[in-house]
């Protein structure tokens, strides 16, 4: 199973497998219609179906607070996010569901500052699963709520030439634009590398896969850099190392 990642203005080609539909969003009638001689309530409930039905690229509304990432982002990301925020002006969370990466690092980044300047809430429900570039989402919450039962999987990054982080020298700009960008989301320069170093622990085409437990340890300053010292070093490391599942795609 191949990965796709951008980096450098390059593209890698890959596959990608679609994403489980979400449950539990309601339907409305085929023909979009509200019913003859509809009440009050009733023509509020088709306008609420309707409003759940709504979709932006990997994001679909569920309500007037809350939407869910349900797919890879992509180039088209940040303006499909604007126009959704344009439409619903107030959308406080973000709902991570099936969250399998992004084709466009530059363009991921970008969303991720545009949801912390909007201070919108990351969210990962039970079962939830959050991968490679859809972590850097993740962190880009103004607050983040973890269920347990969640998951999350990293990678290293990977250019169009085959290049990975670590066959870079360790001043190389390329490691600032994750750096500067974790800095942003509020990490401090040590947790930031810190991070850094985990993600690029295991290679492009590997996983290292996280429980929502271990995920909210990264997320405390302190226990970042000494998590970094002991599970990165091989230190009794209780992260899970596993090669990618063509059901469970990373980007």
């Amino acid at each position: 199973m191949l990965c796709l990642m951008w980096k450098s203005g390059s593209y890698l080609l890959t596959f990608v497998a679609a994403a489980s539909p979400l449950t539990g969003v309601a339907s409305i009638a085929a023909n979009g219609a509200a019913p003859a001689q509809a009440t009050p309530a009733e023509m509020g409930a088709a306008q609420a179906g309707a409003q759940q039905q709504q979709r932006y690229g990997p994001f679909q509304v569920l309500d007037h607070r809350r939407v869910a990432l349900l797919d890879v982002t992509d180039e088209h990301s940040p303006a499909q996010f604007a126009a959704l925020l344009r439409d619903h002006p107030g959308i406080a969370v973000l709902e991570m569901v099936e969250c399998p990466g992004t084709d466009h690092d530059t363009a991921n980044f970008e969303l991720g500052r545009m949801i912390r300047a909007r201070g919108i809430a990351t969210s990962v429900p039970r079962g939830g699963s959050v991968r490679s570039g859809a972590v850097e989402l993740f962190l880009a919450g103004a607050q983040r709520q973890i269920a347990e039962g969640a998951e999350f999987a990293v990678h290293a990054w990977m250019d169009a030439e085959g290049r990975q982080a670590a066959d870079f020298p360790a001043q190389a700009r390329e490691h600032r634009f994750y750096l500067d960008y974790y800095e942003e989301m509020g990490f401090s320069p040590g947790q930031a590398q810190a991070f850094y170093a985990m993600t690029n622990s295991v290679g492009f085409e590997d996983a290292l896969w996280l429980t929502g437990g271990e995920m909210r340890r990264w997320l405390q300053p302190e226990q970042g850099v000494t998590l970094a010292k002991a599970d990165i070093a091989g230190a009794g490391s209780a992260l899970r190392r596993g090669y990618l599942d063509s059901g469970a795609p990373l980007q």
